[in-house]
C-alpha cells in the first residue's frame, strides 16, 4: 500500500492523525541556538544530523503520527550561500532532511511494536519563500505583491523536486501567508502528479489568513487540486482556531480533511527575532469532534 493510499485508509476512519511538534521548539530544549540562523533549523542537516534524527524520533515515541522534514528553511540557494556548497551538494543535503525522518521511522517501527499504530508518515517541509527573507514576512505576506506565480513556482520548484527524489509521503505545505503563493505552490504540485500534500496558512484573524484575504477563499482554492489532502492554519494562536475553521467549514470538499497544528498564542516581534508570548498563550481551542473530523491534528 502506497503512502496516499496509507494516509486515506486513516483518515477515513474519522480519527485525528498527530503530527509532531515544533522542531526549532525541541531543539531549543536541547540547548541549540537557533536565533539569528538565516537556515533555522535546516543548517543541522549539515553540522549536527544526529541531533534532527534523534528530535524525530522523540517525536514517534510520544505519540507523532506524521513528522515533518527540518527543511521550512531550507532552498538550495540557501544552502550555497550560507554554507559554501555546490548546487548538487545543496540538493543532496535538502534530500537528506527526508532520508533523516525515514531513518527515525524505521528505527521506531523496529524498536516499538504499537499494535493498531499506523505506520508513521514522513512529510516533507516547504516553507513560504518569506521564511528566507528573516524579517517576518511569512506572517504577512507583504513580498507576495512583487512577486509572480512563476516566479515563486521557480524557487519552490528546487526543492520540492529534492523532497520528492528523497521518497517523501507527502508535501507540507505551511505557513503560507498569501493567496497568490497558494496558488503557485497548488500549480506547482502537478508537475508531481504522484505526490499528495497538506496545505496550510499562517492568519492574521478569526476570518483572514496572513495577506487579509478571507480563510474561505482559501478553503475554496485548496478545493481545486484533487492532490490536497487537507487545508487549515498553523502557526498561529489556539483562540483562532475554532473561527477560521468554521467560516470554511461549508466550503470545504468532502474529501478534504482539516490540517491543525497552532502555535502557543505567540506573535513575530521583528525587534526580538522570535515570537513573543501574549496573554492568551497557553489557552487550548476545543475542536468539536463531531463537526470537524477528518482532520490532521496537532
Amino acid at each position: 500500500m502506497d503512502s496516499l493510499a496509507r494516509l486515506k485508509r486513516y483518515m477515513n476512519d474519522n480519527a485525528p492523525l498527530i503530527l509532531d511538534g515544533g522542531l526549532a521548539t525541541e531543539l531549543a530544549e536541547q540547548g541549540t541556538n537557533l536565533q539569528g540562523d538565516p537556515l533555522w533549523g535546516s543548517g543541522l542537516l549539515h553540522t549536527n544530523p544526529q541531533i534532527i534524527r534523534d528530535v524525530h524520533y522523540r517525536f514517534l515515541v510520544s505519540g507523532a503520527d506524521v513528522i515533518s522534514t527540518a527543511t521550512y528553511q531550507a532552498s538550495v540557494p540557501g544552502f550555497m550561500d550560507h554554507l559554501n556548497l555546490s548546487s548538487e551538494r545543496a540538493r543532496e543535503l535538502l534530500m537528506s532532511g527526508v532520508h533523516l525522518a525515514k531513518e527515525a521511522v524505521e528505527r521506531f517501527v523496529s524498536e516499538c511494536h504499537h499494535t493498531g499504530r499506523m505506520h508513521p508518515l514522513v512529510a516533507g517541509s516547504v516553507g513560504p519563500y518569506g521564511a528566507i527573507l528573516l524579517d517576518g514576512s511569512e506572517y504577512t505576506g507583504a513580498y507576495a505583491a512583487k512577486m509572480s506565480i512563476e516566479e515563486f513556482k521557480d524557487w519552490h520548484r528546487p526543492r520540492m523536486e529534492c523532497l520528492a527524489a528523497a521518497g517523501a509521503d507527502l508535501f507540507a505545505m505551511e505557513t503560507i501567508p498569501s493567496i497568490k503563493e497558494a496558488q503557485a505552490l497548488i500549480e506547482l504540485l502537478k508537475e508531481f502528479p504522484n505526490s499528495s500534500a497538506w496545505l496550510s496558512f499562517s492568519c492574521k484573524d478569526q476570518m483572514c489568513i496572513s495577506d487579509g484575504s478571507p480563510f474561505s477563499i482559501a478553503v475554496q482554492l485548496a478545493n481545486r487540486s484533487s492532490q490536497l489532502v487537507a487545508v487549515g492554519v498553523n502557526c498561529c494562536s489556539p483562540l483562532l482556531v475554532e473561527p477560521l475553521l468554521e467560516s470554511g467549514q461549508s466550503l470545504r470538499g468532502l474529501d478534504m480533511s482539516w490540517v491543525v497544528y497552532p502555535n502557543s498564542g505567540e506573535e513575530w516581534v521583528r525587534e526580538q527575532g522570535r515570537r513573543a508570548a501574549i496573554a492568551a498563550g497557553s489557552a487550548i481551542c476545543r475542536l468539536p469532534v463531531g463537526s470537524y473530523q477528518p482532520y490532521l491534528c496537532l
